[in-house]
């Protein structure tokens, strides 16, 4: 039994179509039918059933389809650790990261860029359970995010840095001067706020779900919502780590009790660690920006 052949056998499963199976191998149909079949002598079973209109697996090619794909993943991790000793020459390190936590991002990137020039970076920014999902599906390395508010099976959580939930005003605006905001007070202003499902939404909302507030406008791109509030008198509520090296805009600590977000590396439990992964990590443990959110908790 090949590798190859536990590929191809994957393919055509999953997509149920030798010819679709074959364009996505870069392969000819004839040499995916003769590596299938070979396969299946071997096992001493069929795995597939074909007729002209459609492929079925059978009982024999259920039972071999996840036994398959752990065979293939392992591997494939196999091949990771092997590229992973060549000195960090080269690879691919997948990351997810909130909205949030895009800020302070930004210099590691560039660090790790010019340390490490021929590893490629994937970097997705999407929402906290979106990118949760890709975690689980091994999509991205890690995720970058607040501490979720409830534990994720199979998902373990590493404190980076402490922050804190904060009203972000415009440097020209009445509240710009103070140091700390009640609820009650931002029940005068009309508010410009982070799409629900947003984890700054999120901490906001269960803090002030009893609070009548003037909700204008809603989205989920932060740098159009800064962008609001520099040119507008219009207040949102973001963690402080979203400002890190904006101009024009200042955040003031919401005075609420246990007013804290932790920004967390998120992996999965029991899971291999690229070197390149360790790598970014202690470069972004190392850099100003969490350092400063650090700092700023003593």
């Amino acid at each position: 039994m090949e590798l190859r052949q536990l590929r191809y056998f994957v393919k055509v499963a999953e997509t149920l179509n030798f010819s679709v199976a074959a364009k996505a191998l870069f392969v000819t149909q004839s040499t995916l039918s003769q590596q299938v079949k070979q396969l299946e002598q071997e096992i001493g079973t069929q795995l597939l059933t074909r007729s002209s209109h459609k492929v079925v697996l059978t009982e024999a090619g259920c039972e071999l389809l996840p036994y398959a794909r752990q065979t293939l993943r392992d591997a494939d991790l196999c091949i990771t650790r092997i590229n992973d000793l060549n000195e960090l020459s080269v690879g691919t390190l997948s990351i997810g990261v909130t909205y949030s936590f895009s800020p302070i991002l930004t210099e590691t990137i560039f660090s790790f860029m010019k340390m490490y020039p021929k590893i490629k970076l994937n970097i997705f920014y999407k929402p906290m359970a979106e990118l949760m999902e890709l975690l689980r599906n091994e999509t991205v390395d890690f995720v970058l995010a607040f501490k979720p508010s409830y534990p994720i099976e199979d998902v373990e959580s590493h404190i980076l840095f402490q922050n804190y939930l904060s009203v972000v005003v415009g440097d020209s605006h009445v509240l710009a001067g103070k140091e700390r905001i009640t609820l009650s007070e931002l029940e005068k202003f009309d508010l410009a706020l982070p799409a629900r499902g947003l984890q700054a939404r999120n901490a906001f909302d269960m803090v002030a779900s009893q609070c009548n507030y003037k909700v204008r406008i809603e989205l989920n791109e932060v740098n159009i919502l800064l962008e609001l509030i520099r040119q507008n008198h219009l207040v949102s509520v973001l963690a402080e780590a979203t400002i890190h090296n904006e101009q024009g805009v200042k955040a003031i600590r919401l005075d609420i009790p246990h007013n804290e977000m932790e920004g967390c590396v998120h992996t999965l439990k029991n899971s291999y660690r690229k070197r390149s992964m360790l790598a970014f990590l202690k470069l972004l443990s190392e850099s100003i920006a969490v350092k400063e959110r650090q700092n700023a908790w003593l």
